[in-house]
């Protein structure tokens, strides 16, 4: 339960839904129980964290197909038991033959220029990237890993040989992309079949996904970029009139990153650099906020939703003008971080008034995603957010293999001359924000989730609940949330309906939504040494923690000796 202490400041007081686990030597916590348990069963075997994440990432990519798959791409945040931290870009890029008047908008104006003709670049071959969660899962593996890749991979290969139990989420998300499903064949007759969505409890078994995994299991990551399995994909795509090419896989790059950091109220907040916005515009927004004591304006109140709002807003406006991949835009990192330009931005914030806000940078010109977060107990973090992008991706089925294609062309500006434009193996631009904040140089917490550009203010939030409002880590991830990029204000049903008429006195169109963004995944790092994890009601999440341990040297078990 919520403690009294921020409760009775909230504007907002909620229940927690879920329950977090404990644990000292490891913690696993993702949106499917049974990832959960894939990376628990690596910790169990002697491995470490990367193995356990790398382990969670590939049963996901079984349990929730929707979500994740090794046709996507996504970020992974380490952490190593010396204090670096870095991340592996496994990022989506365009094609090579991509162009950017490839689409044909039906606005000129941002965001409704994101909405093409005929929908090709968020459904079918023309909105497939280039993938590049295989390279990224596979190199963490290599460099920090401590069991095999087939140990590793095992049980996704058995949850798609054998077969799970459909959860309600998996069946719901069907019956929401139902008529484009319905579009495919082979996706229909795993996920629709006899055109109703897959039932909760009924069993999917995905064996042409099992022999891939397999394959891979054994060749590596080259099977796919470069070898037989990236032939099949290419001709897949290619022969329903995609423009991805074999080439085009075996040419792919994971790119190993530096951090981003930056402090807020005694806390160093790490995050991902750009092509991900969400390092760059959590710090702004924290830097922002920083000049105001959220601890007493409350939780939940019309005064601190409207300064996060508010914040929340800048950030968007500068991310569409200036924010995308650094191998092709210049992104003002420097400034958009600095004290003085957050001095800016803040001075112009009316605390009474909702305001409209452009970029304060020059330009240099989705929400279904999966997020886990582990560690063990020698010191290893990851945080890692990766996805096909929208709800089954390009909403088609390779059967002979068993993948669905990512539609991340979706997240590009089909408008020639901006930062986000097409452009020949550019970056996608992502706001995954797998976020771990230190505490006198310790771990304090590691978390992230799914929600397309609803991503990283929400993980923002969450931090805020943690620093400044006090909260338990289940009640961080279970904490209503608000989101807005500069239209209507979205808020949970958990923001109260007083705090909400406030907000539209202030100028705020509110918009009641059932949620915002997905689920989280969180861990917590205690003074002791133990781990708490939590994930959140918006998924299937579920923390496993690790107790316990190896007998004790010398111990010997000594049968009872024979009567005389």
């Amino acid at each position: 339960m919520p403690s009294p202490e921020w409760r009775a400041r909230a504007g907002s007081p909620f229940a927690t839904e879920k329950h977090a686990a404990r644990g000292r030597a490891g913690m696993v916590v993702t949106n499917h129980p049974l990832a959960s348990a894939a990376g628990a069963e690596m910790l169990a075997a002697g491995g470490n964290a990367v193995d356990a994440a790398v382990a969670a990432l590939f049963a996901l990519t079984i349990v929730e197909p929707m979500m994740v798959g090794i046709l996507g791409g996504g970020m992974m945040h380490l952490r190593l038991p010396d204090g670096t931290h870095s991340v592996l870009d496994g990022l989506s890029t365009v094609p090579a033959a991509g162009t950017p008047d490839m689409y044909t908008p039906r606005s000129q104006d941002w965001p409704a220029a994101l909405e093409v003709e005929g929908r090709a670049n968020t459904l079918g071959p023309l909105a497939v990237a280039v993938p590049g969660n295989l390279l990224a899962w596979c190199a963490a593996l290599d460099q920090h890993g401590r069991l095999s890749r087939a140990d590793v991979m095992a049980p996704a290969i058995r949850l798609a040989r054998d077969g799970y139990a459909a959860t309600p989420y998996l069946s719901e998300c069907a019956a929401d992309a139902g008529p484009d499903i319905a579009r495919d064949a082979a996706l229909a007759a795993l996920f629709l079949p006899g055109g109703s969505p897959v039932a909760p409890g009924a069993r999917v078994v995905m064996g042409a996904a099992a022999e891939t995994l397999t394959t891979i299991a054994q060749e590596g990551p080259g099977a796919l970029h470069g070898g037989a399995i990236g032939r099949l994909v290419a001709d897949g795509v290619a022969n329903r009139g995609g423009i991805l090419a074999d080439a085009d896989l075996r040419d792919a790059r994971m790119i190993e990153r530096d951090v981003l950091r930056g402090t807020y109220h005694g806390y160093e907040i790490i995050g991902p650099p750009p092509p991900s916005s969400s390092g760059v515009h959590v710090l702004q927004m924290l830097n922002i906020l920083s000049g105001y004591d959220l601890r007493a304006l409350g939780f939940g109140t019309a005064e601190t939703t409207h300064l996060i709002a508010e914040a929340l807003k800048i950030a968007f406006a500068d991310r569409a003008a200036a924010t995308a991949d650094p191998a092709f835009v210049d992104v003002p990192v420097a400034k958009l971080l600095s004290q003085a330009y957050a001095d800016e931005r803040r001075g112009a914030i009316d605390m009474g008034r909702a305001q409209s806000w452009s970029a304060g940078v020059a330009a240099g010109e989705s929400p279904n995603t999966t997020h886990l977060t582990v560690a063990d107990g020698e010191g290893r973090i990851v945080c890692a957010t990766h996805t096909i992008n929208s709800l089954f991706g390009a909403r088609f089925l390779l059967p002979e293999l068993g993948l669905i294609p990512n539609n991340y062309m979706a997240l590009f500006d089909p408008r020639p001359g901006h930062a986000l434009s097409i452009a020949p193996g550019k970056r996608i631009t992502t706001s995954q924000a797998p976020l771990i904040a230190l505490k006198d140089d310790k771990p304090f917490a590691a978390l992230g989730l799914p929600g397309g550009l609803r991503i990283f203010g929400s993980a923002m939030q969450a931090m805020i609940a943690l620093i400044d409002h006090g909260m338990s880590l289940q009640e961080a991830v279970e904490a209503p949330r608000v989101w807005t990029q500069g239209e209507a204000l979205e808020v949970e049903a958990g923001i109260a309906p007083a705090v909400r008429e406030r907000l539209v006195a202030m100028g705020h169109t509110v918009s009641v939504q059932p949620h915002v963004a997905g689920g989280m995944c969180a861990i917590r790092f205690h003074d002791d040494g133990s781990l708490e994890g939590a994930a959140c009601w918006r998924a299937d999440g579920t923390a496993i923690g690790i107790g316990g341990g190896l007998a004790r040297a010398g111990v010997r078990f000594w049968p009872d000796k024979p009567r005389s």
